[in-house]
């Protein structure tokens, strides 16, 4: 066991870390409570670290800070999701305190860890208990502790997994959902499979040679670091690069099929290309599937299962590294990226899915919509990027999900335009505020204009339940119909008249004026009409208007005014 951290050691705990969070997304994942389909805290956490990993690959540091300031710098651009940001937040902390430092001891990583979890609880507006921030808080504490009682790097570690086991347990009882769901925090367990982590790979029990490539076979979850060939459930690791038929095409198909082909589905893409990861039984489906969308330029297929057993035997498991350096040479060119002149004084970026939906956003003035929204969280560099190219001086951005909200926030630092964050927690609420936008307003009049648009629209969501769960007095199945307004969960229902029958009772108490019915990809014209005559039957003298968002998760996304 080392008696100090270096550069290199830190990378390496990164590295395994990332490995770490990768193998556990699933677990994690299954942690969350609420049964709607969304951005989920395993898949943010390990796309906001994976950025770091992917930044450190490409170089060496010659110092512990400088090794720290590589990964708060990528996971902020990196930053998925709540969780994801707060993630980001107590790196950024970390690299904070270790700023100017060779190496690091117990008693500066303790120092260091202490720092992250500050900066996480200074830039979160309304900390809540009994989430990843309380469970880094104490273990934290207890690694100051361990310190000032004579502990090493090693028992410092200890004593910060324990107490943050403990605290983990407890989150049950801090938070009444959690309780009755009878889970812990996942954000909590995630920062612990870090933690980990970084014991494993100071001990030496896990290296990034042999296992941070393959994180899909590798679990540290307990911390022998065992093989896991059972959490294998579709065997072959499928990557793949192709280059588009047209720069518009839309890619929203091919994600369904794929999300049905298999799991750890990640598309990415650009104006020119779009790379795809998923694990599948069955990769030349998948390929085939995605050729109708543009030529396939570069492909990895690896079989996770046989890789596993490698591990398991104790040899190194065969690889390709072909698309890793690829990806890297992607992410250099779009780093590159200038930014634009102003041409004018306000700009507009928005959150959104669906083709319906960017060309609403495109026609009231948005100048960069960013594809996203529930269960696809646009990191922060994604946001960053839009902001960026928008020629304006300052520059409005309307995440349109409460989830994406902390992510689009730390743009701010990060460019040289004034960026104003407009909270819009939904799509309908965005467009509202954008009815409301008019560029010949003073800045101060402007937001107070969106805003109180904005906070006059109740929202009405239709989707299914993406997993079973006992969730505020509901007993829900996997894809039952749940229906939600302005967040909360209305119920659960075996048929669309029923929920249409209580979503329309409950939207009549706000005594609407007009209500707008989007509907998504699911949907067809005519069962989307059908919908809009219940609601008319039931207000006959409200202005109502049929839109296809073709948003997906959602069937129906209602604003109400």
């Amino acid at each position: 066991m080392k008696d100090y951290i270096d550069a290199a050691a830190f990378k390496e705990m990164i590295l395994c870390a990332d490995a770490a969070l990768h193998a556990n997304i699933q677990q994690i994942n299954e942690l969350n409570v609420f049964p709607v389909p969304d951005g989920d805290t395993g898949t943010n956490m390990g796309l906001t670290l994976n950025n770091a990993a992917a930044e450190l690959r490409k170089r060496e540091f010659d110092t512990i800070a400088a090794a720290a300031d590589c990964v708060s710098s990528a996971t902020l651009r990196g930053a998925r999701g709540n969780s994801g940001v707060i993630l980001s937040l107590l790196f950024r902390g970390v690299s904070r305190r270790l700023k100017g430092t060779e190496t690091a001891g117990a008693a500066e990583f303790a120092g260091a860890l202490n720092d992250g979890v500050a900066a996480a609880y200074k830039a979160v507006m309304k900390p809540a208990e009994g989430t990843i921030l309380t469970v880094s808080r104490l273990a934290a504490a207890e690694a100051a502790a361990a310190v000032k009682a004579g502990a090493d790097l090693e028992d410092m570690f200890l004593h910060a997994i324990a107490a943050g086991e403990e605290a983990l347990a407890d989150t049950v009882n801090l938070n009444p959902v959690l309780k009755k769901a009878g889970v812990v925090d996942a954000g909590g367990m995630g920062f612990l499979v870090i933690l980990r982590a970084f014991l494993a790979s100071l001990r030496g029990e896990i290296n990034s040679a042999d296992q941070v490539e393959k994180a899909e076979a590798v679990s540290v979850f307990e911390s022998s670091g065992d093989v896991l060939l059972e959490a294998i459930t579709f065997a072959f690791d499928t990557v793949y690069i192709v280059r588009k038929s047209a720069p518009d095409v839309d890619l929203e198909p091919l994600r369904r099929y794929l999300d049905s082909m298999g799991d750890s589905l990640v598309l990415s893409e650009d104006d020119e290309i779009f790379k795809v990861h998923v694990h599948t039984d069955e990769p030349g489906r998948v390929l085939t599937e995605s050729q109708k969308y543009g030529v396939l330029e570069l492909a990895k297929i690896e079989n996770m299962v046989t890789q596993a057993e490698q591990l398991k035997a104790g040899r190194k498991a065969q690889s390709t590294d072909d698309l890793d350096q690829v990806e890297a040479d992607l992410e250099a060119s779009a780093e590159e990226d200038a930014v634009a002149e102003p041409e004018k004084e306000y700009g507009i970026v928005a959150v959104c899915a669906g083709a319906g939906m960017e060309s609403l956003f495109k026609e009231l003035g948005t100048d960069y919509v960013v594809t996203g929204g529930q269960t696809m969280n646009p990191s922060t560099d994604d946001i960053l990027k839009a902001v960026n190219r928008t020629p304006a001086s300052t520059v409005f951005v309307f995440p349109n999900n409460k989830n994406i909200i902390m992510a689009a926030e730390q743009c701010a630092p990060l460019t040289e335009k004034k960026v104003i964050v407009m909270p819009t927690s939904s799509v309908p609420q965005g467009v509202s505020a954008l009815l409301n936008f008019n560029p010949d307003e003073p800045e101060d009049a402007l937001v107070a204009l969106m805003t109180e648009a904005m906070n006059q629209v109740h929202t009405a969501m239709v989707t299914y339940a993406a997993r079973d769960s006992d969730f505020d007095g509901h007993c829900i199945r996997a894809g039952e119909h749940l229906a939600l307004l302005d967040g909360a969960l209305m119920g659960s229902y075996g048929g669309v008249d029923e929920l249409m029958a209580d979503l329309v009772k409950a939207i009549g108490s706000y005594s609407p004026e007009f209500i707008t019915i989007y509907y998504g990809a699911d949907v067809v014209q005519e069962d989307a009409e059908q919908a809009a005559a219940v609601i008319t039957g039931q207000f006959p003298d409200v202005e109502i208007s049929v839109v296809n968002g073709g948003q997906p998760v959602y069937y129906y996304m209602i604003s109400v005014e």
